[in-house]
């Protein structure tokens, strides 16, 4: 754990709180049946399942949504809340699923493409006593973006360039 790092970036973004304001941009474009996703040096693809008109061989976006929240709780409690709150962590072990109806898709009847029932459990391998264990995970989920984004209903603009 690197806690000078974390020290040293609190005390620059209390002199300068701009710095931390950020507005992070990801692009998809088609290539193929998949999206290449862009942003600043990180590429990575997308797909979709055959049976709806891809050739499954990258993550869906259902996936990388979900991956997107089991990633963030992984790495932010362990390499970001625990070292700013003194907590030990050897490990932290996050798995996602949720429920959803493919036909919802396909805009079949009687089915909605929403996705339902999202379960998150996150397993936080420390020796630190239990009270530790519950404030860092009570810190994750007053914190974490990814979370909160899914958590809260937002505006999202949408536009058709």
């Amino acid at each position: 754990m690197n806690t000078s790092i974390i020290e040293s970036t609190v005390n620059t973004w209390i002199a300068e709180p701009e710095k931390a304001k950020v507005s992070p941009r990801v692009t998809a474009r088609t290539e193929g049946t998949h999206a290449i996703i862009d942003t600043g040096v990180f590429s990575w693809k997308m797909d979709l399942a055959e049976a709806i008109g891809g050739e499954n061989t990258a993550p869906s976006p259902t996936a990388l949504l979900l991956g997107a929240l089991s990633g963030c709780a992984a790495i932010f409690i362990k390499d970001t809340l625990a070292p700013q709150l003194g907590i030990e962590v050897d490990d932290v072990e996050a798995i996602v699923q949720c429920k959803t109806d493919a036909r919802g898709l396909l805009g079949m009847e009687n089915a909605l493409p929403d996705l339902l029932d999202i379960e998150l459990t996150i397993q936080i391998i420390s020796d630190a006593p239990k009270e530790d264990i519950e404030h860092l995970f009570e810190t994750w989920k007053q914190r974490c973006p990814v979370y909160l984004a899914l958590l809260k209903p937002m505006n999202i603009s949408t536009s058709l360039g």
